[in-house]
């Protein structure tokens, strides 16, 4: 699994380089990109895109993902819905307007040497069941689309969208049924809706399963969870990566550990995720 063991590089720091040095001196293998000093992924200009590429390949590491914001909007914005980070990106706009937003991603996939590009699921609505044809409508358009260009859809269980568990994701993507879109699972996510990650959102995402972030949470009430460093956590990940070997799982791993600890830097929590998964594999062994 190490050898497939990357992370999001803000998860480091907001400065660009000082996270690729710190995940070059760690021996991740590969990065996600999500911020860049500040700026989202998807504002980079094609200059920037190709700045990225090039320090990151001169730290020895390569971009697995985009991770993307496409989707982080409601499907009409005459409803309320909920609402999450967007990281930087206008969270405005509307479904037609992300579906030229992917447009952009595939031109910075090119850019970044990736296929893969994370997206969601669109603002939770009051009863998304009611809207799921809907939603799927979007999801196959953007399928079709990245079908087209060679890309990878990582469709994410997000807590604030409409996939918010593992049981919804698994079935948007089934019912999209595209090779073009697949799952992103974050277990961590499923703990912060109060549901058992592993093994049962395991289960209901692994056939569509493309993609891992690794994160851990500690669940103690509706809207009272906390995420802490992989291993503390609520998610078994001693079983949740046991059964993704013997599931023969060969996609990557992201850290996305979304933990800083009281008065430290992000680049601490981040450090304590990495300590704390490869005790883990140290116990499976």
């Amino acid at each position: 699994m190490l050898d497939r063991l990357g992370i999001i590089t803000d998860e480091v720091s907001p400065d660009f380089n000082e996270a690729l040095q710190w995940i070059q001196e760690k021996g991740l293998r590969h990065v996600e990109i999500r911020m860049v000093d500040g700026k989202n992924i998807m504002s980079l200009t094609d200059e920037e895109a190709i700045s990225v590429r090039r320090r990151v390949e001169a730290h020895d590491l390569y971009v697995s993902a985009i991770a993307s914001p496409v989707f982080k909007c409601p499907l009409d914005r005459n409803r309320p819905t909920a609402s999450g980070d967007t990281f930087g990106q206008s969270a405005e706009e509307d479904a037609d307007a992300h579906l030229r937003l992917l447009e952009r991603a595939f031109e910075l996939a090119d850019l970044l040497d990736t296929s893969r590009i994370r997206i969601f699921s669109f603002w939770r609505e009051e009863m998304p069941e009611q809207f799921e044809d809907s939603i799927v409508h979007y999801l196959k358009k953007a399928a079709g689309a990245a079908d087209k260009q060679g890309k990878l859809l990582l469709l994410e269980n997000e807590p604030s969208c409409n996939g918010g568990c593992a049981e919804e994701v698994g079935r948007l993507a089934k019912k999209t049924a595209s090779p073009a879109l697949k799952v992103l699972w974050d277990p961590g996510n499923e703990v912060y809706l109060g549901r058992k990650a592993f093994p049962d959102g395991y289960e209901a995402v692994k056939h569509q399963l493309a993609h891992v972030h690794l994160k851990d949470a500690v669940f103690r009430g509706p809207g009272e969870a906390s995420c802490v460093p992989v291993g503390r956590g609520q998610v078994d990940y001693i079983g949740q990566l046991q059964a993704l070997e013997q599931d023969g799982y060969e996609g990557l791993f992201t850290i996305e550990t979304h933990y800083v600890p009281p008065g430290g830097t992000a680049a601490e929590g981040s450090a304590l995720t990495l300590q704390g998964i490869r005790k883990l594999l140290a116990k499976e062994k």
